[in-house]
């Protein structure tokens, strides 16, 4: 399969800790709406299936809570989400405001499972009390745990004309 070259191309620099937070951020904002609205889904689709108040009844004494097929479901949405962004464009929405693009060395697209590695690192990085995000300090590349583990590279891309 022929690989994804991302447009603009060109030898781009890395990008630091504060640019990636505020991508994180801004992206953090948007996934919580779009769990919340995963969970609304799931909600409507339990109440259909076992009933408006037998649903109550259920949230009431605590049976919901920590529910394996919903946790399930919002985590691969989440995936679903960053996986689309980052194979196709290089770019999730918060990354396109900070002007940040991940990417392979000769600038084509990561791969699904690039997209997956960079996935579980990320969390396993925020596991480890964000460590994996600080580890752009000690790089000379200025790599975080995930950029390393998926070889793949987050790089800051010119603003393009309109």
């Amino acid at each position: 399969m022929p690989k994804h070259l991302l447009r603009p191309q060109g030898d781009f620099p890395a990008v630091g800790l504060a640019r990636r937070l505020a991508a994180m951020f801004y992206d953090f904002l948007l996934c919580t709406a779009l769990l919340m609205v995963t969970t609304l889904a799931y909600k409507l689709v339990m109440m259909a299936f076992v009933g408006e108040a037998r649903l109550r009844e259920l949230s009431d004494a605590g049976a919901l809570d920590g529910d394996p097929l919903l946790s399930t479901i919002l985590l691969f949405v989440l995936f679903g989400f960053f996986a689309k962004f980052w194979t196709h464009a290089g770019q999730t929405l918060g990354m396109q405001v900070w002007g940040i693009r991940v990417q392979n060395a000769d600038g084509s697209a990561i791969s699904l499972w690039q997209a997956l590695l960079r996935f579980v690192v990320s969390i396993a990085s925020w596991l480890c009390l964000g460590l994996g995000f600080l580890w752009v300090l000690v790089d000379k590349r200025k790599r975080s745990w995930h950029d390393i583990y998926s070889d793949s590279q987050l790089v800051r891309i010119p603003k393009q004309k309109k």
